[in-house]
C-alpha cells in the first residue's frame, strides 16, 4: 500500500494553495476587464506550481532524497518527440471531429481573423492566412518550450509525485486515480466558466473524463521515460495547441462541446490515441509476465 503521509501532505498543500489562488480573482471582480483577466491569468499561472511545491515539501518531509523527483532524469529522447508533436495533431483531428458531428463549420475565410485585422491600421502587413501560418508555427514549435516552465510545476507534482506513489495500487488504478484527482484540483476554475463556459457543475465531470484521458498519455510518457520533463512539454503543448482549431471554424457554437482538445468532441482523438496504445500493447508499461 501507498504511504499514506507524505500522500497527505502533498495532497493537502496542493489542493489548498491552489484552490486559494483559483477563486484569490474573484476578489477582483469590480476591475476593469483587462485588469481582471492579468489577475486571473497570473494567479491561474501560480497555481499550476502548487502541485510541484507541494511534491517537493512532501518529499523534503518524509525523509525521501529531491533525486527521487527524477528532475535530473530525462529518458528516452523518443518520446520527446511524441510529447511535442502529438497533441497539434490531436488537437487538428478535435477540429475534424467537431465539423463530421456538425457541431461548427468550417471558416475558409477565417473571418475571426479577419475581424480582429479590421481593428488595426489598413498598412499591416500580414494577410488573414500569414496570422494563421504564424500562430500555428508559434503554436507548435515555440509556444510548448515556453508553457512547460509552467507546466512543469503540475507534472511534478501529478506524475513526478504522486503517479509512482501509487503504483503500488497497480498500473492501472494508480495512472486513474491520479488523473481523477488532478481533474478534481481544476474544480474552482471550472465552476467560474474557464474550459466549459455554461457548465459549471457539468463541466467539473467533463474536466476530469478529459484529464483521465489526457493523463493517461501523460503518464505513459512519464512510465517510459521515469522523467518529469517528457511530460511537461506534452502538457505544454496541450495548453499551446488545444485551441488551434478554433481559427478554422466559424465562431458561435459550444466549445465545451466541439472545437478545443478539452471539449468532447476532443476526447474522441484522445481516446483513440490511447485505444491504439493499448491494441498496440504500449500500455501497460510494466509487466508482469
Amino acid at each position: 500500500m501507498p504511504n499514506r503521509k507524505p500522500l497527505s501532505l502533498f495532497l493537502g498543500i496542493s489542493f489548498t494553495t491552489a484552490w486559494i489562488l483559483f477563486l484569490a480573482p474573484l476578489a477582483f471582480k469590480g476591475f476593469d476587464a483587462q485588469t481582471y483577466q492579468f489577475i486571473t491569468i497570473g494567479s491561474f499561472s501560480l497555481a499550476m506550481w502548487m502541485p510541484g511545491l507541494a511534491a517537493i515539501i512532501a518529499t523534503k518531509a518524509s525523509g525521501m532524497p529531491f533525486s527521487s523527483l527524477n528532475l535530473k532524469t530525462l529518458g528516452p529522447k523518443r518520446y520527446y518527440l511524441w510529447a511535442w508533436f502529438l497533441f497539434p495533431i490531436l488537437s487538428i483531428l478535435a477540429g475534424l471531429v467537431t465539423v463530421l458531428f456538425r457541431v461548427a463549420e468550417l471558416d475558409p475565410n477565417f473571418m475571426l481573423i479577419r475581424e480582429s485585422l479590421a481593428a488595426l491600421p489598413k498598412d499591416f502587413p500580414l494577410s488573414p492566412g500569414m496570422v494563421v501560418a504564424l500562430q500555428v508555427g508559434v503554436s507548435i514549435i515555440l509556444a510548448p518550450l515556453f508553457n512547460m516552465l509552467f507546466a512543469l510545476g503540475e507534472e511534478l507534482g501529478w506524475r513526478g509525485f504522486l503517479l509512482p506513489k501509487l503504483l503500488p495500487l497497480g498500473e492501472w488504478k494508480a495512472i486513474i486515480l491520479s488523473n481523477v484527482i488532478w481533474g478534481l484540483w481544476h474544480a474552482p476554475a471550472i465552476v467560474q466558466g474557464h474550459n466549459y463556459p455554461g457548465y459549471p457543475v457539468w463541466g467539473v465531470l467533463m474536466m476530469i473524463v478529459f484529464t483521465v484521458l489526457v493523463g493517461i498519455i501523460l503518464s505513459w510518457l512519464y512510465l517510459n521515460t521515469r522523467s518529469p520533463w517528457a511530460p511537461a512539454l506534452a502538457h505544454g503543448s496541450i495548453n499551446a495547441v488545444a485551441s488551434l482549431s478554433l481559427m478554422f471554424l466559424l465562431p458561435g457554437f459550444d466549445v465545451a462541446i466541439g472545437g478545443t482538445l478539452v471539449s468532447v468532441m476532443g476526447w474522441i482523438p484522445l481516446a483513440g490515441f490511447v485505444l491504439w496504445l493499448l491494441l498496440t500493447r504500449r500500455l501497460p508499461v510494466t509487466r508482469t509476465s
